[in-house]
């Protein structure tokens, strides 16, 4: 009995951490056979990669722009586009900015939402649980903040905006590094509070479900309604870290773009 019921546990964990960290196979199901990546794949590069086919089939194919009044799904979508477009881009970035970036703007969003969305079916994993995903995505919102500054701004243009006009030097001195480094740490932290937010809920949602497994037949009514208020929490957690993110992203790169304001 003690062998089978570690056996149990050992399966668990590994279905747990087989959905939130990177492996070069897939389990859909606990117990069942890995099925081993190629080489150049890993498990979370996979789901970025059905999330990319999901959102450009959403676009190119079901989403139809010649619609004068749109309906059906090309209305929920626009809904959304004008929502980043309006609430987000336009003013963090300002009105001809705002409409230029707004394609940008609009794939991080889409992008996290659909990773983040995708995450919650099962058989799937967690790409934004990934700190080198998030990463990645961060080292993007960085450099449009840096170079999309020296390219609107000048070099010059790009280390005025962080030194703040009517200070004393010796403050200055003290403030220019700090505000330049600043840069870097909100980036950073766009990186750790996606990573561990998407992270941390998935575990906690598929450990409560792994109950079922590991406990036998008693647990399922406790651990379905545990694992279904988790689970709608996680649902609104990933559509509020995809927001997060880009709008706190999007206000980063206005801040340096525009440091007048």
């Amino acid at each position: 009995m003690k062998e089978q019921e570690v056996n149990k546990t050992e399966v668990l964990v590994d279905y747990v951490m087989g959905h939130v960290v990177d492996h070069t196979y897939w389990q859909p199901v606990p117990g069942l056979p890995k099925v081993y990546l190629p080489s150049w794949m890993s498990l979370h590069v996979m789901m970025m990669l059905i999330a990319a086919v999901l959102l450009i089939f959403l676009f190119c194919v079901l989403y139809k722009k010649k619609q004068r009044v749109p309906t059906g799904l090309t209305n929920l979508l626009e809904v959304f586009i004008l929502f980043v477009r309006d609430g987000i881009a336009i003013p963090c970035l300002g009105e001809k900015d705002g409409k230029a970036m707004t394609p940008m703007v609009c794939t991080f969003f889409f992008f996290i939402l659909t990773c983040n969305l995708l995450s919650l079916i099962p058989i799937f994993s967690t790409a934004t649980g990934n700190i080198n995903v998030t990463a990645a995505l961060s080292l993007i919102v960085l450099s449009v903040m840096i170079f999309g500054a020296i390219w609107k701004n000048g070099i010059g243009g790009f280390f005025s905006a962080f030194m703040p006009h009517g200070l004393p030097i010796p403050v200055l001195l003290m403030v220019g590094p700090i505000e330049f480094v600043g840069i870097f740490v909100k980036c950073a932290s766009l990186m750790i509070r996606l990573f561990a937010n998407m992270l941390a809920g998935h575990i906690v949602l598929f450990s409560i479900i792994g109950l079922i497994y590991a406990m036998g037949p008693i647990f399922i009514l406790p651990s379905f309604v545990m694992g279904l208020g988790v689970y709608l929490l996680e649902i609104l957690v990933s559509c509020l870290q995809a927001f997060i993110f880009t709008l706190l992203g999007t206000m980063f790169i206005g801040l340096v773009h525009h440091p007048s304001h």
